[in-house]
């Protein structure tokens, strides 16, 4: 996907409102105003980085670093505040009930790709495991009809994951693209785990962003 792209899903994404005082289920301390405050905040915080050409890190909340060193801001927050606007929408939609709008299957797994291999990838990621194992993750008939896959190595150490499936996995998470985005983001449950039911649990417990 592109940069305008993301700013195209960013602009859509934004303007699905929620009544204000609507009880979130995705984020049960939150209320819809809370969630827009947030998301308002961390856009003006995004936008800082761009107009002011920072470098640096800056306070509020955890920001992800980019996997590649050469990735300027301009590119890099559109995405970032595309997948941060969509996932709050979806919760949003959640507070009033009724089957929330979709995503895009290009669009989910380019946000699979950003939390596998970018926001997991940073030393703060807690996604990790005394013992070493490695999972699959599987989105099923990912744009235009073909398969996305991403291998997983699980340690002691910030997970390094692979585009493709590489050497054998000892579990796979696997669905819809679109179900996968937000199930790994712990808004639903996985479609299908496959393997050890274990690893599955870790996810959980371990990936919040």
């Amino acid at each position: 996907m592109e940069t305008a792209d993301f700013l195209e899903i960013l602009d859509g994404e934004g303007q699905l409102p929620a009544g204000a005082d609507a009880v979130v289920p995705t984020c049960p301390e939150w209320r819809v105003r809370d969630q827009v405050g947030h998301t308002g905040t961390v856009r003006r915080w995004a936008a800082a980085f761009v107009a002011d050409a920072h470098t640096a890190h800056r306070p509020l909340g955890d920001p992800p670093e980019p996997a590649d060193a050469e990735l300027t801001p301009p590119a890099f927050w559109p995405r970032r505040q595309a997948h941060e606007t969509t996932v709050h929408r979806y919760d949003a939609e959640t507070a009033h009930g009724g089957t929330p709008s979709p995503i895009a299957p290009d669009l989910a797994v380019d946000g699979l790709d950003e939390l596998l291999r970018g926001f997991h990838a940073r030393s703060r990621s807690r996604l990790r495991s005394a013992e070493p194992h490695v999972l699959r993750v599987h989105a099923v008939g990912a744009g235009a009809g073909a398969d996305a896959v991403w291998t997983v190595r699980l340690t002691a150490e910030p997970p390094v994951t692979v585009r493709g499936e590489e050497g054998p996995a000892e579990a796979e998470l696997s669905g819809p693209a679109d179900q996968l985005y937000l199930a790994l983001r712990n808004r639903t449950a996985v479609p299908r785990v496959t393997g050890d039911p274990s690893l599955a649990a870790l996810w959980r417990e371990r990936s919040g962003i």
